[in-house]
């Protein structure tokens, strides 16, 4: 896969899905910005004290981020690493784990404090927001709002 520059775009939606798995494409598109010509931008798989919301994926599916950075490095296309995926995972977790990720709150980050400051100016825009990936949405289009007007 070729590798992208999150300077210039925020990755994938933390609700696209592949192969039934959310966040899955945000996964990916982090991780082609670590190949060689890559940038990452502001972007990360873990996020200091707290464990990123991918990793949070990945431990749950039982893949250790390296490996699957190397299976993204591999891969000529998404279905690739959707195929890599179904061989390492057992997809049937999937939707329960899609469930999860619809509710988890900060309150469930290992350091709910360092969420808070992480995502300060999101949170002041959009005191309403309640749940980890509709902050992060709204972090990317804070981030980048020509992309998404």
């Amino acid at each position: 896969m070729e590798p992208l520059d999150l300077r210039t775009r925020p990755p994938r939606s933390c609700y696209d899905e592949l192969d039934g798995l959310m966040l899955m494409p945000r996964t990916i598109d982090k991780l082609r910005a670590m190949l060689p010509g890559g940038h990452p931008g502001e972007y990360v798989i873990d996020a200091g004290p707290i464990k990123g919301i991918s990793t949070f994926v990945l431990e749950r599916i039982g893949v250790p981020v390296a490996e699957l950075r190397d299976a993204v490095a591999r891969a000529g296309t998404e279905a690739e690493v959707a195929a890599w995926l179904r061989e390492h995972t057992d997809p049937s977790q999937y939707p329960a784990l899609n469930q999860t990720l619809r509710r988890i709150k900060p309150k469930h980050t290992h350091d709910p404090a360092f969420f808070a400051e992480y995502y300060r100016e999101t949170l002041a825009l959009h005191p309403e927001l309640e749940t980890i990936i509709d902050i992060i949405e709204a972090d990317d289009r804070r981030m980048f709002p020509s992309y998404y007007a």
